[in-house]
């Protein structure tokens, strides 16, 4: 609902900080202002160079910034740390109503956690997701940001009962669709009508698009070693191509890559969708495209023990394959000889950031609001 004269816009901070982020609060900001809110952009800096940065921005269409923080690269400790510290200020000074962060990223983590100790109501876009696995510093990030928010916005029903099962209140959960589909169906006419594919020399339908960056992948060699010599018996039957992500370029480059495996620069967010949308079969351990190639209809094989997003595989077009480089080229295999069916989850419709629109500029419901960890009211 738009502020009237006697009530001032509601002003809400949405917290970007690495690619995965800039495709999920862009149709949150856009149906945000679209009702009359205003809207702060902040950008913490965790990505910032020209492939995992700019490049995103100018294809979405994003703003600049309203506040960039730079905090760079580090440990996980040093990059919370930083994020924190340059937030905490900037938050006195803005004075928002409400933060919205996304994902599960440092930066996520590091300005919820401000956010919770400043006061202002906090919104966690795709609260719910769940791997089952400690180990992954991702895990932690979000069930520690969805502890402390007190919207919590589901990408799916499944999300919504993980929350329900860890004992949130039902007034938290809101299922509002993936914000991810948001863009992806925003800007799929614009991607298929690119020369990705012809500067490429690629014929849709007739290549494999592969994606590997999650640190238990590319920072073992032993396994980056093993993930490799299944891509390549995959390649003897499917040319595939692999945009190399930063964080393995250089174990890339010591390894070795077998024959039929061939490694292309970052690509920006239209080509990829391009890529994706073209590919015969796509071989990931990533979540966003775990989602997106269901969304697309294209068989995706994911290179993870777990994934947090179950629904890809129970509604979409996603297999889940561990990483034993047997079990691999067995899944990759009869995923060729038999596709999965496209099918898309409910809610997936493009107007996730509407929905969360609704949600966060409802004056009657932020009025007096509940707080994370009071207790159900009587008769709720």
């Amino acid at each position: 609902m738009a502020a009237t004269q006697e009530e001032p816009a509601m002003r809400i901070v949405c917290v970007a900080g690495a690619r995965p982020n800039y495709m999920k609060i862009k149709p949150v900001m856009d149906a945000l202002e679209r009702r009359g809110a205003e809207v702060l952009l902040v950008h913490t800096g965790q990505h910032y160079d020209e492939a995992m940065n700019g490049v995103f921005f100018r294809d979405l269409g994003i703003r600049p910034p309203d506040r960039f923080l730079g905090v760079g690269s580090g440990t996980h400790a040093e990059q919370t740390g930083r994020v924190m510290a340059a937030f905490e200020p900037l938050l006195a000074e803005l004075r928002p109503d409400a933060v919205v962060v996304v994902g599960d990223i440092n930066s996520t983590l590091a300005c919820a956690l401000v956010t919770a100790k400043a006061g202002p109501l906090l919104a966690h876009v795709e609260a719910g997701l769940r791997s089952r696995d400690w180990t992954m510093p991702e895990e932690v990030n979000r069930v520690v940001t969805d502890r402390v928010s007190d919207y919590l916005l589901a990408p799916s029903a499944d999300a919504a009962d993980h929350l329900r099962a860890e004992g949130y209140r039902e007034d938290q959960i809101h299922v509002v669709g993936n914000v991810m589909i948001d863009t992806l169906l925003a800007n799929l006419e614009r991607a298929r009508r690119g020369d990705a594919l012809r500067q490429l020399g690629l014929t849709a339908g007739e290549y494999g698009l592969v994606t590997l960056h999650r640190p238990a992948n590319v920072d073992d060699p032993e396994m980056l070693a093993g993930l490799l010599k299944a891509l390549g018996e995959v390649a003897g039957r499917c040319p595939l191509v692999l945009p190399v992500h930063p964080r393995a370029a250089g174990r890339l480059a010591d390894l070795g890559v077998p024959g039929g495996l061939r490694l292309i620069p970052p690509a920006g967010y239209l080509d990829f969708i391009a890529l994706q949308d073209s590919a015969r079969i796509v071989l990931t351990d990533s979540g966003g495209v775990q989602e997106e190639t269901t969304a697309l209809g294209v068989p995706c094989v994911t290179l993870r023990d777990n994934t947090e997003r179950p629904v890809t595989v129970e509604q979409g077009t996603n297999v889940l394959a561990g990483r034993d480089p047997e079990q691999i080229v067995a899944t990759v295999h009869a995923v060729l000889d038999d596709p999965p069916a496209p099918r898309r989850p409910d809610l997936w419709d493009g107007r996730a950031g509407e929905r969360i629109a609704e949600v966060l500029l409802d004056r009657d419901g932020a009025a007096g609001r509940p707080r994370p960890t009071d207790l159900p009211r009587r008769g709720r």
